[in-house]
């Protein structure tokens, strides 16, 4: 089901001949009637693209009027004209919102090094500011404009009553490989009508972006243009939301990124298994993620899972190489409900049920536990498998 558009917005999305396949649409464009408040959530990689300078410099900010966004191509390892082309592709988003040239972000993805084709850029805005609309179609046009290898759209919503303010969240985003955290050839963009401080709705984004899109990975492979922008405009009315109402919000918030990345993950190339990490009681949340995220990259346990094979010691072996120090006697594990090792031992475990398990389910579940400590963590994470180094190695470069 294809979530509301919050109040106040408008989009569209189009095909500006950036792709191939004139069926495809590739460029995005987002407007909100008033200035919203933007927040931004970005790739940690030191080589990142010219439109993520762009938007570091703009976000957060409370006078963005305009969101464009290309597939197809991903500006980034562009140099000084990149950075003019990503400008110049602000400007002209502003401009064809009635904006001034500062109000206005930008995001690509797509091939490397190569320019974005200004003139298409030009084109395909102009047409997509004659197309925006509020409507569920063009909502979906514009998810499906920021697509590449993706193989479905990703949307997600949720509806908070606050009193009496009826407030709307709604995301999208794109993502399918290249995907480790810290986020990695991903953009979304979360659109609301509520009112937030500039300052607030950073700090919202952030901590949603940690329990969500940094808590993905395939193959922990960083990207360049790795984007999450959220805009609040406002229209729903009323002061800044604080205390018990942005607790609300906040839940309601990282329920959207989870969802998102939750489909990011789901879509992997060639992925067979949708794999759940659950780490607990450990000494810090930190160590938590450390242990995640090395099973999570784990070649050794993806082909595992794959091979519905179920290799307790290829999990248990990847935490200890995580760097995070616990110990070992302590260490328990589950998959999919079985208990295959407790207190530091193996247990006797049927063979052919675990792996039926794994072999007929799509979804994977591996528990990790380590002692009495508070902290953990859930990450998420593919199988690796023959069609996924197919797909990587005959993509374009």
């Amino acid at each position: 089901m294809v979530p509301d558009v919050p109040q106040g917005y408008l989009l569209a999305g189009v095909h500006c001949r950036l792709k191939r396949d004139p069926q495809r649409l590739d460029l995005a464009l987002v407007m909100s009637e008033s200035p919203a408040v933007a927040a931004g959530v970005y790739t940690q990689n030191l080589v990142f693209a010219a439109p993520v300078a762009l938007d570091r410099q703009r976000t957060p900010g409370e006078n963005i009027r305009a969101v464009a966004i290309n597939s197809g191509v991903a500006n980034a390892c562009t140099g000084e004209r990149g950075l003019d082309d990503a400008r110049k592709m602000a400007a002209l988003a502003a401009a064809a919102c009635g904006a001034g040239p500062e109000e206005a972000l930008v995001m690509s993805t797509g091939i490397i090094g190569e320019f974005l084709p200004m003139d298409k850029i030009e084109q395909g805005i102009t047409a997509a500011a004659v197309k925006l609309g509020r409507e569920a179609r063009d909502l979906e046009a514009a998810a499906k404009a920021i697509m590449t290898t993706d193989t479905v759209t990703k949307l997600a919503g949720r509806t908070l009553s606050l009193g009496d303010r009826t407030i709307q969240i709604t995301g999208m985003a794109k993502g399918a490989a290249m995907i480790g955290p810290n986020m990695a050839t991903m953009l979304a963009l979360v659109l609301t009508d509520a009112p937030l401080a500039p300052r607030v709705a950073q700090a919202s984004l952030k901590a949603a972006a940690d329990e969500s899109f940094n808590s993905i990975s395939v193959e922990g492979h960083m990207s360049t243009n790795d984007t999450v922008l959220l805009l609040a405009n406002g229209q729903a009315g009323g002061p800044p939301l604080d205390g018990g109402d942005l607790a609300a919000f906040r839940t309601a918030l990282n329920e959207v990124c989870v969802e998102l990345a939750r489909a990011i993950i789901a879509d992997g190339e060639g992925a067979t298994h949708l794999i759940t990490i659950d780490v607990t009681g450990c000494a810090s949340r930190g160590s938590a993620r450390r242990i995640a995220k090395a099973v999570a990259e784990s070649a050794l346990v993806k082909t595992a899972v794959t091979g519905a094979d179920p290799n307790w010691g290829r999990i248990v072996s990847a935490a200890g190489y995580s760097g995070a120090r616990f110990d070992p006697a302590a260490v328990s594990l589950r998959l999919n409900g079985f208990e295959l090792y407790r207190h530091g031992a193996p247990v006797a475990f049927d063979p052919k049920a675990v792996s039926s398990s794994i072999r007929d389910h799509r979804d994977t579940h591996i528990e990790l536990q380590f002692g009495e400590g508070l902290a953990g963590t859930r990450f998420w994470t593919t199988d690796l498998t023959a069609e996924y180094i197919r797909l990587n190695a005959e993509y374009h470069t």
